[in-house]
């Protein structure tokens, strides 16, 4: 009977073995992969813009009012105003680095707006719209422009562009004559990562070539000059490498290519002119400064194939990208 009674506690046990072993390791195996995707999920893109670690205080220009917003949020404000929608993600993608890489550099520098704001909402800075602004100006597309944006900023979230361990002047523009400008040629500071190179995509944007007309009296105004003959109309003296004019005669006066730029409200300074019937027809090659990454050149690139990464290292030469995490906490602790 004792020989019965061990056998019957023998099974017993190995029943139960068999029932508390695969439940004790479904409960830990669960509570592993819990554990892992709740960490996964903390690192995603889509936490750290939804948790950021930054925040942005913006001056509204139309309402003379600071509002304060996360990093993130901020980076597609400014990506959504900045770009068009309808661009490669991959170029959007790259605007989301220079709008990230810009701000992080303006609170490292400790300058304010009036005190309390760490940037406009202006092209004195960068150009930035709330979600409920982008509503009123996208109407039925704000959807799927919004979610597409978001997309290309959660996808970089936390990245931006550095040189020699510090983060660059992200300058950027609309579109080039062919060639970006170095940074010397026209805000006379040259910096290493900001120099000319090719940009032959851009033909393919509208603003590539435009023309103006404006009557010569206003034409000579504007440049406190006067032009008397065809002759005194202007010669091109000298070009950058990003081929726009480095300096001009006209009317006896030298300029640089930018001071007329300026001074004519010019859509770049690639521009040749002529004489007519009491006007100057002023044709123009680009739009904007030339300095930095050409949107639609970054647009041509993601086009054919090249991600943001290459976008970057394409306009902005010898740069890393690296996380902005290291230069908030120094930031951060300089404070204390």
């Amino acid at each position: 009977m004792k020989k019965r009674h061990s056998i019957s506690f023998l099974l017993a046990g190995l029943i139960a073995v068999a029932v508390i072993v695969p439940s004790l390791l479904v409960i830990l195996f669960s509570s592993e992969e819990e554990e892992a995707a709740e960490t996964t999920k903390k690192k995603t893109p889509e936490a750290a813009l939804q948790e950021p670690a930054v925040e942005v205080a913006v001056f509204r220009s139309n309402t003379k009012q600071t509002e304060t917003f996360p990093l993130e949020e901020y980076v597609a404000g400014v990506v959504a105003a900045e770009m068009p929608a309808s661009f490669e993600k991959e170029a959007l993608k790259a605007q989301a680095l220079t709008a990230r890489t810009f701000v992080i550099k303006q609170i490292m520098s400790g300058s304010q707006v009036n005190g309390q704001a760490n940037v406009t909402d202006t092209v004195a800075h960068q150009v930035f719209k709330t979600k409920e602004e982008l509503k009123k100006v996208w109407g039925n597309d704000f959807t799927w422009k919004s979610e597409k944006i978001d997309e290309a900023v959660q996808e970089t979230a936390g990245q931006i562009i550095t040189h020699n361990g510090t983060p660059i002047t992200a300058s950027f523009f609309s579109t080039s004559n062919g060639y970006t400008e170095n940074s010397e040629d026209y805000w006379n500071e040259p910096l290493p990562y900001l120099k000319s190179v090719a940009s032959p995509w851009d033909k393919a944007s509208p603003e590539y070539s435009s023309k103006k007309v404006m009557p010569l009296a206003e034409f000579e105004r504007k440049l406190g000059v006067s032009v008397k003959e065809t002759a005194e109309a202007g010669t091109i003296t000298a070009r950058t490498p990003g081929k726009r004019i480095a300096s001009v005669k006209i009317g006896g006066k030298e300029f640089s290519g930018r001071e007329v730029r300026e001074k004519l409200g010019l859509a770049s300074s690639d521009f040749s002119w002529v004489m007519k019937s009491g006007n100057m027809i002023i044709t123009t090659k680009g739009y904007g400064h030339g300095v930095g990454m050409s949107q639609y050149g970054a647009n041509g690139m993601a086009k054919e194939g090249k991600n943001y990464k290459q976008i970057i290292a394409h306009y902005y030469q010898q740069t890393k990208i690296e996380s902005a995490e290291s230069f908030v906490k120094e930031k951060v602790t300089a404070k204390k």
